[in-house]
């Protein structure tokens, strides 16, 4: 039973056509500035609270953007705590990772990933391995976490877009597609209070794994809580709790 409660860290929208997605990008994005912020989140099995999440954006002294994800789970005897780091530039409203780490640590055996990403000369190098391959990028290239702040620009560029797909490289070197589409429109009650929300469903036909994504309009469309589920049984949901932002931008921190 205690296996059942693994789970992914977060949502994967994406991009549209890319011609039409070129063209939005060009015209609505130039003035995009994405606030720092941290928000908290209580992560749910079976509607009973079990642990954590923080999402946080950072902007460093160099201009680049930090963005995280933790997650700390405690259930019965189970424990999983993960962290995810992705080191990107923010540019017209479009974020390119140059570099991604992982951590997980608690029941089962412990995982850690760092990767460095040269976009221009179309190499990936496993610094813990220390072996660069080659990869021929294509364009949006996004690391596992990177694309879930992409999602909020391209929401913030265009909040009538209604399918998305976004190239993702994994841990291995491989890259693919993650592809969401919208699903509605819903008002939900959080922790945080009653928000109104766009929600986006991603199904994944061959692992039997659907995953849910609710947005926030009225928070610059902040990710406020994802439902995901296999083979029909509940695997975690995660709620909004709490959020601050910083008024902090590339531009002026």
């Amino acid at each position: 039973m205690i296996k059942t409660l693994c789970y992914c860290t977060g949502i994967y929208l994406l991009s549209i056509p890319a011609f039409a997605q070129e063209q939005a990008v060009k015209e609505t994005t130039k003035s995009i500035e994405l606030p720092s912020f941290k928000a908290e989140y209580t992560i749910l099995h079976k509607s009973s609270p079990v642990g954590t999440g923080v999402r946080e954006l950072k902007y460093l002294p160099d201009g680049s953007a930090h963005y995280s994800y933790t997650t700390d789970i405690e259930w019965l005897i189970f424990s999983d705590k993960r962290h995810e780091e992705s080191f990107i530039q923010l540019n017209n409203g479009q974020a390119t990772p140059s570099r991604y780490i992982y951590t997980r640590e608690g029941t089962g055996k412990d995982k850690s990933n760092e990767w460095r990403y040269d976009i221009e000369k179309n190499t990936a190098t496993d610094v813990e391995k220390n072996k660069s391959i080659s990869i021929k990028f294509p364009k949006n290239i996004q690391d596992k976490l990177s694309y879930h702040l992409q999602n909020r620009l391209d929401l913030i560029a265009n909040p009538n877009q209604k399918h998305f797909v976004y190239p993702v490289i994994s841990t291995s070197g491989s890259v693919k597609n993650y592809v969401y589409q919208y699903d509605g429109e819903e008002d939900i009650m959080l922790p945080y209070g009653l928000v109104k929300t766009i929600r986006l469903k991603r199904e994944v036909l061959e692992k039997k794994r659907v995953t849910y994504a609710w947005f926030a309009p009225e928070l610059n469309f902040l990710l406020v809580k994802l439902y995901q589920a296999k083979s029909g049984n509940e695997q975690f949901e995660a709620q909004l709790n709490k959020v601050s932002f910083n008024q902090a931008t590339p531009e002026n921190n």
